[in-house]
């Protein structure tokens, strides 16, 4: 498709009446939208926003047409500089709002855990004498002692207490989940409790 020209306009806008810069700015519009848009979609690869930007940038075009010299390029060429500058600006602003909202996102809901901590605190709970704790505790195997102490004690999340054990995350899950359950029954509870 072969790049259209812009008319040349018979003096420079500067100088130009309200209606012969309308004259032009029609001319330019015309001569220039399809690549514009073309421009403008290539850059922020989504139609919408691009038909804003391409908004954006005529509305630049006409607060500018007194500003526009034909000795110093063409009219397209102008005109496509604004669309691919404003195409930039919007690029930018989507990539730091999303920076933002991610952070925000984080912030409010921290990040992502499993309920290791919460179990083990519901399985001892209540229990106010350290002593039967700690003797259910020495009852457990040495390896579900170990994982239940680091999620209940250390406040490790599965993938921290699989780490810290240096076992796979699913055996780690195992020993923690073995380990309350046996808690539980040391203390008198039911191996599984109804849920809340």
């Amino acid at each position: 498709m072969p790049v259209p020209t812009v008319p040349p306009a018979a003096t420079s806008p500067a100088v130009l009446d309200a209606s012969e810069a309308t004259a032009l700015f029609h001319r330019l519009y015309h001569a220039s939208v399809d690549h514009c848009l073309h421009v403008a979609l290539q850059t922020v690869r989504n139609h919408a926003h691009a038909e804003e930007v391409v908004q954006e940038a005529y509305a630049d075009v006409w607060q500018s047409l007194g500003r526009f010299d034909p000795a110093r390029g063409s009219g397209l060429a102008w005109v496509l500089t604004i669309v691919h500058r404003r195409a930039v600006d919007r690029v930018r602003a989507t990539v730091a709002q999303e920076r933002r909202d991610s952070g925000h996102e984080q912030r409010e809901h921290g990040t992502a855990h499993d309920s290791t901590a919460e179990d083990a605190v519901r399985a001892v709970e209540g229990l106010r004498d350290g002593a039967r704790m700690r003797t259910a505790l020495a009852a457990l195997a040495p390896d579900q002692r170990r994982a239940v102490e680091l999620a209940y004690l250390g406040g490790l999340s599965h993938r921290e207490v699989a780490v810290r054990t240096g076992v796979p995350l699913g055996t780690a899950k195992t020993r923690i989940r073995q380990g309350l359950r046996a808690l539980r029954v040391r203390m008198g509870e039911p191996a599984d409790p109804a849920p809340a």
